[in-house]
């Protein structure tokens, strides 16, 4: 079996003025990402990994802000795309591990729900012989220190097995 490893990392600030996304989850009450798409830094993060790992081209190369297209667009559908390209690569998707470092809001209570999300925006590389996609994703404070301690924005950090 071959192995690679990817790591991706996103952060964005606050300031979108629309809800807050992560990992397809909308936040009611907190402020929203500034970003082209939906902002949604997990998605961003998990999308690099995957496609770092596969030696494809990043996410700003294959969704670049630049292009109207993918204004306010739904992050989980482009990591969905991204599972798609590397499936046809035949690469599938062994584990995530994905901090999120943000001082607010809360994340504990949606963490169920965004690992559901990662997982099914994931599914086209789901191993062959049904094998689960583990996602793990660990909420951080940043403790007061840095702009995310100072909660001026958010930052994600993704790392991705693919096995073939």
């Amino acid at each position: 079996m071959k192995i690679r490893v990817g790591l991706g990392y996103d952060i964005h600030p606050f300031g979108s003025g629309a809800p807050l996304v992560l990992g397809g989850v909308h936040i009611e009450g907190a402020s929203g990402l500034a970003g082209h798409s939906d902002g949604d830094a997990i998605a961003h993060a998990v999308a690099d990994a995957v496609l770092g790992a596969a030696g494809l081209p990043d996410l700003g190369t294959l969704y670049p802000a630049t292009d109207e297209r993918w204004r306010d667009a739904d992050s989980l559908g482009m990591l969905h795309d991204v599972a798609e390209r590397v499936a046809h690569d035949r690469w599938a998707v062994g584990n995530v591990d994905i901090v999120v470092a943000a001082e607010e809001p809360k994340l504990a209570p949606h963490v169920a729900t965004m690992t559901a999300n990662v997982v099914g925006a994931l599914a086209p590389a789901r191993e062959p012989m049904g094998e689960p996609i583990l996602v793990s994703i660990k909420p951080k404070r940043g403790e007061g220190l840095g702009p995310i301690g100072r909660a001026e924005g958010i930052a994600v950090w993704a790392v991705v097995l693919l096995g073939r």
